[in-house]
């Protein structure tokens, strides 16, 4: 589960902006939203976070630097060097200053404080930790600082798993378990590849681990919003009858007059989605469904994927042809215990304000633009005197949180 994020020379993001997710103290004790980011961290955070701002103001920008974070430190070793996108997935804020400056995140979250060690799964404890990374954005990107801390339960002091720094050398601790030596680790590591993507690749007992348990992500966006082709979208839900038996058991639920969708091959190998409405013989092709209806089929995956893992669901605009109603539905599924078990997050950018009538204070983050278009990222934790009683549609179609387009 992750607590707060940090951005810095991100795309829209010049000056460090830090997203704090941990609930104030005075937070409802049985609020169903918020959850212990881990058992005793004495730390409540809201499973849902959604971002409200105008158009342009760097709402999806939020969710590009979260995806580019898990992304780079489980993935990137399978880029090729190089200084475009396909290298490192995202742009400095452009202008003459900030474009040579470096990029800075940092990210904390809860993950098993025991990975790589033989501690049974049901008995291991949940610390927080802290992911940092610096690039480089003079000539070619690189990385010039990567590091992974935590906080025992026996101590709860910083402590290092890793670092790496900008003259190539790296420091790792017993419990990242480095059999080979740090002069290998120095030798291997590419500069546009994380330490934990790079020692997957050897069957490193700590980083696969980590790969496979801690910041289980799915997201629609990197650099641009991602759509599926149909083609994969139809076998993926044939490749998982548990996914496809999911989506019809909860479409039957929140879409009027649909009893099921299913998906059959073709004579020359390609897959058919049909869905089948209640008076209709036939079953309707999936490019014949509404818009509505087929983007929820779209992002359905994602949420379950979460819902299920224990993961963290990244969606770039999941309300804009999704109805209302089926988005109040979505909270409850993050916001339920019984069905969210294992703490997933929802990640969404938002363009309707009326769902802010269906949101708690600690859910809303708002984002908006200076006259020289730099992103300003805050919570409505962050401002003085917002009640939880409060209209937040109101007030924020109002004017009185800031984050609303100017027109005139």
């Amino acid at each position: 589960m992750i607590t707060k994020l940090e951005v810095e020379n991100f795309y829209s993001i010049q000056d460090r902006q830090v997203l704090d997710l941990v609930a104030p103290g005075n937070a409802p004790a049985k609020a169903d939203h918020l959850i212990e980011s881990f058992p005793d961290s004495g730390e409540r955070v809201s499973k849902v976070i959604a971002i409200f701002g105008a158009n342009g103001s760097g709402k999806s920008n939020i969710l590009r630097a979260l995806t580019f974070i898990i992304w780079f430190l489980k993935h990137s070793f399978h880029t090729q060097p190089g200084d475009d996108l396909h290298s490192f997935p995202f742009w400095p804020y452009i202008d003459n200053e900030h474009v040579s400056r470096p990029t800075r995140l940092r990210l904390w979250f809860s993950a098993p404080e025991s990975l790589g060690t033989d501690t049974e799964r049901f008995d291991r404890k949940y610390s927080r930790h802290l992911y940092e990374l610096e690039i480089s954005n003079n000539g070619k990107k690189t990385v010039s600082y990567e590091s992974l801390f935590f906080w025992p339960s026996a101590t709860a002091r910083k402590t290092r798993i890793f670092e790496r720094f900008e003259n190539g050398k790296v420091k790792v601790s017993k419990r990242f378990g480095l059999g080979y030596g740090e002069d290998f680790l120095v030798r291997i590591l590419k500069p546009n590849a994380s330490v934990i993507s790079t020692m997957v690749q050897f069957n490193h007992e700590f980083s696969t681990e980590f790969s496979n348990h801690a910041l289980l992500m799915k997201s629609n966006i990197l650099v641009t919003k991602q759509k599926i082709s149909d083609q994969d979208l139809f076998q993926n839900y044939a490749d998982q009858n548990e996914l496809l038996e999911q989506v019809n058991q909860e479409i039957r639920r929140i879409d009027i007059g649909i009893r099921s969708l299913d998906v059959s091959s073709t004579e020359n190998g390609k897959n058919i989605m049909k869905l089948y409405h209640n008076g209709l013989n036939l079953g309707m092709p999936f490019e014949l469904e509404s818009n509505g209806t087929q983007q929820f089929i779209r992002y359905f995956p994602i949420l379950a994927h979460a819902l299920v893992k224990g993961g963290i669901a990244i969606i770039d605009e999941l309300d804009a042809s999704i109805h209302p109603t089926i988005m109040e539905e979505i909270l409850r599924w993050f916001r339920d215990p019984r069905r969210n078990t294992r703490n997933a997050q929802l990640w969404m950018s938002c363009q309707s304000p009326s769902l802010l009538e269906e949101l708690q204070k600690d859910e809303i983050v708002l984002c908006e633009k200076d006259n020289d278009g730099k992103t300003e990222i805050f919570s409505l934790n962050d401002i003085k005197s917002v009640r939880r009683d409060d209209n937040f549609y109101r007030k924020y179609m109002g004017g009185q949180y800031g984050a609303l387009p100017v027109i005139g």
